[in-house]
Formats: C-alpha cells, sequence, structure tokens
C-alpha cells in the first residue's frame, strides 16, 4: 500500500512540475520584448562594420550615424544600448535566437523583411552602385559580360542580382540586376567592405554595393581608395534603410515615435550633417 501511495505521490509531483513548467514557458512566450529589454537592462544592436553607419575607431569604440542614431534614441527611451558585431548572413539567425534585439545597420527595407520582421519607418535613401576601377568605367559599363562580380552575401545588393528579391512591382526599377549580370560571374563575400577591397586588388571587376557606403568609403576625406569610381546610372532601383526588430516587437512602434521626435526637434539632421547624409535623410523624410 505505501508503495502505490509513493508511486501516486509521485505522479502527482510530475503534474505539478510539467503545469509549473509550462507556465513559466507561458509567462516566458509572452513577455513583451520591451519588457524583455528592460529585464536584462540594454538593447543589443546587430551591426557589421559598415562605414559610415557603423564602424570601429581606433579606440575600438563602434560610431558611425547609425550608431549614434541609435543611441539618440534609446537614450530617449530610457535604455542603455551595446553593439555586437554579427555576419549579415546570419541576421535572421541572430535576431530570432535573442544574441541581438535588432538590426540597426544600414538595412535596406523589403517586402520579404517586412513579413518576416518587424520594420521602423524609413529614415534614409539609398540605391545600389556599382564601383569599379576608373580607368575601366566605360569600358564596363559598355558590357559586363564574363566579368567577375562581388556582392555582401545576404545583401540587398546579391538579391538584386540572384534574382530572389521581386522587382517586377518596383516602378523606380529601370533595369534588373538579375537581367544586368545574367552573363557575368557572381560571387557573395564577407561585406561590403571587402566587395570593395575585391575589386581595389583585382580579385573582382565590379562590387555592388549601396550607395551609402560606396560614398562614405571611396569619396570620404580619409579614403584608400582613390582609383576606384562609383557608377549610378542603373542603380537599381530606390530603398530606404530601416531597423529590423522581432515579428511582433513593441520595441518598434517605440522606436518609431523617438525617431519622429529627433527628426522634429533637429537631432536627426545635426547627426546626419556629421556624416554628410543630409540629403539621404531628408530624401526619406520626403518619400513618407
Amino acid at each position: 500500500m505505501k508503495k502505490i501511495l509513493s508511486i501516486l505521490m509521485a505522479a502527482l509531483m510530475c503534474v505539478a512540475m510539467a503545469a509549473c513548467g509550462s507556465q513559466n514557458a507561458s509567462e516566458t512566450s509572452t513577455e513583451s520584448d520591451w519588457a524583455y529589454v528592460q529585464n536584462k537592462g540594454v538593447v543589443t544592436i546587430g551591426v557589421t562594420n559598415y562605414p559610415p553607419m557603423n564602424y570601429l575607431n581606433d579606440n575600438g569604440d563602434w560610431m558611425g550615424f547609425d550608431t549614434e542614431f541609435a543611441q539618440a534614441v534609446f537614450e530617449s527611451l530610457g535604455v542603455d544600448v551595446e553593439f555586437v558585431e554579427i555576419s549579415w548572413e546570419a541576421k535572421e539567425t541572430e535576431l530570432q535566437s535573442k544574441n541581438i534585439d535588432c538590426l540597426w545597420n544600414g538595412m535596406c527595407i523589403t517586402d520579404e523583411r517586412k513579413e518576416m520582421w518587424e520594420v521602423s519607418t524609413p529614415y534614409m535613401y539609398n540605391t545600389q552602385a556599382m564601383v569599379m576601377k576608373a580607368d575601366r568605367e566605360a569600358e564596363i559599363m559598355a558590357d559586363v559580360t564574363g566579368l567577375n562580380i562581388v556582392a555582401e552575401a545576404g545583401s540587398t545588393g546579391e538579391e538584386k542580382i540572384t534574382g530572389k528579391m521581386d522587382d517586377d512591382s518596383d516602378p523606380t526599377v529601370e533595369v534588373k540586376a538579375l537581367d544586368y549580370f545574367a552573363n557575368s560571374n557572381y560571387t557573395g563575400v564577407e561585406s561590403m567592405a571587402t566587395a570593395l577591397m575585391d575589386v581595389e586588388n583585382g580579385i573582382a571587376d565590379v562590387a555592388v554595393v549601396d550607395s551609402v557606403i560606396a560614398q562614405g568609403m571611396i569619396e570620404g576625406e580619409n579614403s584608400s581608395y582613390g582609383d576606384l569610381v562609383i557608377n549610378m546610372d542603373n542603380k537599381f532601383g530606390d530603398q530606404y534603410f530601416g531597423v529590423a526588430f522581432r515579428k511582433d516587437s513593441d520595441i518598434c512602434e517605440m522606436v518609431n515615435g523617438a525617431i519622429e521626435t529627433l527628426r522634429e526637434n533637429g537631432k536627426l539632421d545635426e547627426i546626419a550633417a556629421k556624416y554628410g547624409l543630409t540629403d539621404s535623410v531628408a530624401a526619406a523624410a520626403n518619400a513618407q
């Protein structure tokens, strides 16, 4: 009899523990993103080395337009920030696994990304640029057949070149990158900076990168790419940068409000002017 009672008691304890575990899991699953960030005391932002948006200074600290913009937004929301360098190709996994809480790194807004994540209002205009050696520009723009083309793996440039991004309904696309580079040899690389270096070193003929990073790295005061040129004759459509959060994240709406406040009080323009991006910010504001 005692043995039977012991078995029954053990079974009841297991049921109680399972119920408790289910309750805790439920509580965890229903916790809002904002509550999660507040509980851990910091919002973790995924970035790549992407001047002039996010890059490391000589002291190893993150700086750049997106860096300062994110800091200003979350300061207004009363939350500390930390920046974590990620592989852009692994951004979906990093976000969903909660290794990071948002992507704030010159991310082009696309329909696919809006379906997958919560995406902020646009804050900056961007397009795709072709970068090549200046002394080969006329030759390359005349015919890209057989040329070696590089872009950052997982980037908008790659998605346009490979056709993963459907441009059929975009009225700003005058020529599709999928068609333009159909007879070229494409390779995805680690970063946009790597793509530019590959062209600089003669490994690739053309890099397809965001116009913002092209202008920042090639036309900036400290540029080391004196023999490269930016060509945006094609541009492959207009894009805008936004911030990505997990699907249904309540942080997105709060960030949208903060962005609007910083736009109205002039702080956004102040940061943009520091990095030569005033026109790009104004273009995004005018498009809304």
